[in-house]
């Protein structure tokens, strides 16, 4: 396949943007926040969505916020049980708008991926999961995939010993329950895609 216009939406760490760019294609990494990558020149201040129904690319990857709609924040969405916040139900309903409008932007092969989506936010069902431990990292981070006019991606590197990269269930330490530190605390680390992962897109996608 020949060069590509490539846009990396919700991507301000570049590293998906990098790994296309050192393929030869015309790769943009697009979010509200300023790059902290090392392409600041091919990086777009603005709005992901916007830019993604513009018309101008032939593959898009995205990356759309998963606060609201994670299962990791089922301990915000039912702060009793059985009893769901309303005001986090909305914010996550807002986010599956976004995240079907970049799903169902017209651009000839997507992929937007994120984390395990609670049942409540009703997303789609998703084409793949991939794992960090399947490109050679040693750790686990189950994420996602949902994919138009793009293939499975394919793992090229596994590793079998691996740790937890998030941490986990960290309130139950407490009460004496199963828990992990993981290995990164910031919200960029959480976000931030997988270099073996994102050269893997490149080489297969691209």
């Amino acid at each position: 396949m020949g060069k590509m216009r490539v846009l990396i939406a919700c991507e301000e760490s570049q590293e998906v943007c990098r790994a296309f760019r050192l393929k030869g294609h015309e790769a943009f990494s697009c979010d509200l926040q300023v790059s902290s990558g090392d392409y600041p020149e091919y990086h777009i201040v603005g709005d992901a969505l916007e830019e993604a129904h513009s018309g101008k690319y032939d593959l898009m990857i995205a990356h759309p916020p998963c606060t609201f709609m994670s299962r990791a924040g089922a301990r915000w969405m039912y702060p009793k049980a059985g009893v769901i916040s309303e005001d986090r139900l909305k914010l996550g309903l807002e986010a599956r708008e976004f995240f079907l409008n970049l799903l169902g932007a017209p651009i000839e092969k997507v992929a937007v991926e994120n984390p395990t989506p609670l049942k409540v936010i009703g997303l789609p069902k998703h084409t793949q999961s991939v794992q960090p431990y399947e490109f050679g990292h040693p750790y686990s981070k189950r994420t996602l995939l949902w994919l138009k006019g793009l293939p499975a991606l394919k793992a090229t590197k596994l590793v079998s010993d691996y740790v937890p990269y998030l941490p986990s269930n960290t309130g139950g330490k407490k009460r004496g329950q199963k828990h992990t530190r993981g290995v990164v605390s910031s919200q960029k680390e959480f976000s931030k895609t997988f270099r073996g992962i994102a050269e893997a897109m490149a080489d297969q996608w691209g």
